[in-house]
Formats: structure tokens, C-alpha cells, sequence
């Protein structure tokens, strides 16, 4: 397994995400079970078999990636990238402890994946998309590293109406942290490729055809909202550097305030907070 770091102004920009990958990797179970149909059906738009070179692409610690190995199997190989070369590491560990041989890493930038290598049979995005500044430009980037009629598959957030609890949590911090309202849409955000079609007309801008959309609902059932405000705290990298500006005490009545929001989601059998997903995939 190899782990190749770029260059300094690369790994400037990963800093949001390198402070959030311990986080995001200690709630590794949790994000297994929350997402496992999703990545499931995801692997499935892909059509990963056996024996298959993969890309996998802001793979984060690599919980999907672990799935994807399992697909391709020991005659397989799998690529994961991803713009932290922090979380890079849990990936590489996480490989390592589950006996995986045939997972490398690679830090690059979605947007401009230069990866100097052969081209892939297949490629999937796992939540990483969304948050590409230009997306079109990502999309264009793994298109340029599969084969002909390869096939491409990624998961993002549905529109804000499908993912409640998200647009409480991102519209409470800006406001707490004294910041304009967001539009859903705007570029780099959770929800921000969530609205009908966007996502979709994206990959056929960057050369993608039979394009497809599956939506996904991935409803997240923990014991409290304050769990769940336990799990953004470890992991949600966005709301986490919205809140960054306001002094301890301040951030910690913003939680408070999101935990009292999100108390609405509370079922007779625990906290269920709602989410939909899109797994959009489509063919060199």
C-alpha cells in the first residue's frame, strides 16, 4: 500500500479535513450502518465486479473502500484519493487491520486528479462530491481516468426539504456565527447538488451518458439528539469550521441551540432524523 502526499498549497487546503479525521474515523460503525444501502446501491450503479481496478474518490477513512476491495477481491485493485492526506492515514490503517493487500492511497484533489496511471474499470464518490467548488470539473477528472464505457457512481445529499436536520444544523450556525444565510445550491455545500436535476446535468456536462439516478431514503436512528450532535461535533467538518469564528463559550450555546432544534425528530423509541440520498452514476 502507498501513500503519496502533493504539494504544500495542496496540502494547505486540506486543514478543514485533516482536523476533522480523527473524528470522522472514530464514528466509522456509526456512518457503516447509516449508510450501508446507500453504498451498497452505489457499488451496484458502478458495476464493480471481480477482478475490476477501481477509483475511489475523496474516500475519506475509507469505510466504502473496504466494500469496494471486498467486491474486486484479491485479483482487484482499488485507488483511494482523497484531498487529506490525514484521513488518508486511517484509510491506509483501516486496510492494514482488515488484511487488505490490493488498497493503495493517493492524496489529490478531486478537481484535478493528475493520477498518472492506467485507466480505471470503474470509479464511485461516497459523500465527496458536494463539496467539490466546481464540480463539473471533478466529474470531468474521473471521466478522463476510466475506460470506455466504464461507469462512474456517486453519492451526494438530496435538496434541503429531504434532509431537514442538515438544514437546521448549517441555517442555526451561520446565524449563531453572525453569517448570511446560505442558498442551498451554493457551490461547495452539503446540499448543494440536492436539487432536481442539478447533479444529473452535471455528468452529462462532463461527458457522462446514460446517466442515472437513484434516490435513496437513509433515515439515521440513534438514541438522542444529543447523540447525533455528538457525531457532527466528531465529524461534520462544515459546520464545525462555520462555528470555528465564535469563542468557546459561544459555540457550545449554538450546540445547544441545534440539540434543542433537532429534539423535534424524537420518536417513541429513540431520535430519528430524516435524510435522503442521490446515487447518480453514468457511463464514459
Amino acid at each position: 500500500m502507498t501513500h503519496a502526499v502533493t504539494d504544500s498549497s495542496q496540502v494547505a487546503a486540506e486543514q478543514p479535513w485533516d482536523r476533522a479525521a480523527a473524528g470522522w474515523n472514530s464514528e466509522a460503525a456509526l456512518i457503516h450502518t447509516w449508510l450501508a444501502q446507500s453504498t451498497a446501491l452505489m457499488l451496484k450503479a458502478a458495476h464493480i465486479k471481480p477482478g475490476a481496478r477501481v477509483l475511489d474518490v475523496a474516500a475519506g477513512a475509507g469505510d466504502q473502500t473496504l466494500d469496494v476491495a471486498r467486491r474486486v477481491g484479491p485479483t482487484g485493485q482499488v485507488l483511494a484519493t482523497d484531498l487529506s492526506a490525514r484521513i488518508l492515514e486511517f484509510a491506509q490503517k483501516n486496510a492494514q487491520r482488515e488484511g487488505f493487500l490490493n488498497i493503495e492511497t493517493q492524496v489529490a484533489d478531486a478537481e484535478r486528479l493528475d493520477l498518472h496511471c492506467p485507466p480505471f474499470d470503474a470509479a464511485v464518490c461516497r459523500l465527496g462530491l458536494m463539496f467539490c467548488q466546481n464540480p463539473v470539473a471533478a466529474l470531468r477528472a474521473v471521466h478522463q481516468c476510466l475506460k470506455p464505457q466504464a461507469r462512474f457512481a456517486a453519492l451526494v445529499f438530496s435538496s434541503a426539504a429531504h434532509n431537514p436536520c442538515i438544514a437546521i444544523m448549517l441555517q442555526t450556525a451561520l446565524q449563531h456565527a453572525g453569517l448570511p444565510s446560505a442558498k442551498p445550491d451554493t457551490p461547495g455545500g452539503l446540499l448543494s447538488l440536492g436539487g432536481p436535476g442539478v447533479v444529473e446535468q452535471l455528468f452529462v456536462q462532463a461527458g457522462f451518458i446514460d446517466v442515472q439516478t437513484v434516490h435513496v431514503p437513509a433515515p439515521m436512528h440513534l438514541a438522542s439528539a444529543q447523540r447525533y450532535i455528538e457525531f457532527v461535533r466528531n465529524s461534520g467538518s462544515p459546520i464545525i469550521a462555520i462555528l470555528s469564528r465564535l469563542d468557546a463559550a459561544a459555540r457550545e450555546h449554538a450546540w445547544t441551540d441545534m440539540e434543542r432544534q433537532l429534539l423535534a425528530f424524537n420518536t417513541q423509541t429513540g431520535w430519528e432524523g430524516p435524510n435522503k440520498l442521490l446515487v447518480c452514476s453514468g457511463q464514459t
